[in-house]
């Protein structure tokens, strides 16, 4: 029996459906915006409330929840983040005196994430700075329409990358 050999880089490169020119473009552009995006509410948020956007993210999901709680499963994925990096936030919030662990009374395993009034408090004071530096960055910057579409591509992009069969691999699972 023969052993194969590896396919020229020149045969794998004509196999590939690369991007266009115009696809690349749009590409850089989506990573350049985002990493400047994410960077500027981080920066926003350390500046002005003393917490990462993680943070952020997480104490307004539990603000939103009935009672201000969510199981951690859940709120990994709102966050869209693993188990054991929310373990690791909210253990930091913990510390903070922002947020508390409850045990569950149906699951032994599980374990809800509690906003506390401090918690509450930290967030008010920090939404509305980061509410005009989203407004500012993001939709200052765009028509209505640019506005309605930028919405629509992301609920798309977000779709299709959160397939609704068994053992998908998304953070939360993780």
């Amino acid at each position: 029996m023969k052993a194969s050999t590896p396919a020229p880089a020149t045969e794998l490169r004509e196999e590939s459906r690369w991007l266009t020119d115009e696809e690349q473009r749009i590409w850089r552009s989506y990573i350049h915006a985002s990493t400047l995006l994410e960077d500027h509410m981080d920066r926003q948020l350390q500046r002005d409330a003393g917490l990462p956007h993680i943070y952020y993210g997480l104490l307004v999901q539990l603000s939103e929840s009935p009672h201000r709680r969510l199981r951690m499963t859940e709120l990994a994925m709102h966050a869209k983040i693993t188990r054991s990096r929310l373990s690791h936030a909210v253990a930091r919030l913990e510390k903070n005196g922002w947020v508390r662990r409850e045990d569950c009374p149906s699951d032994k395993r599980g374990q809800f994430a509690v906003l506390t009034e401090q918690g509450q408090e930290v967030l008010q004071q920090a939404a509305p700075g980061h509410v005009a530096a989203v407004r500012n960055a993001v939709f200052e910057r765009l028509t209505p329409e640019q506005q309605k579409s930028l919405g629509e591509i992301m609920e798309i992009v977000a779709e299709g990358l959160q397939p609704a069969e068994a053992g998908a691999d998304l953070p939360w699972l993780r």
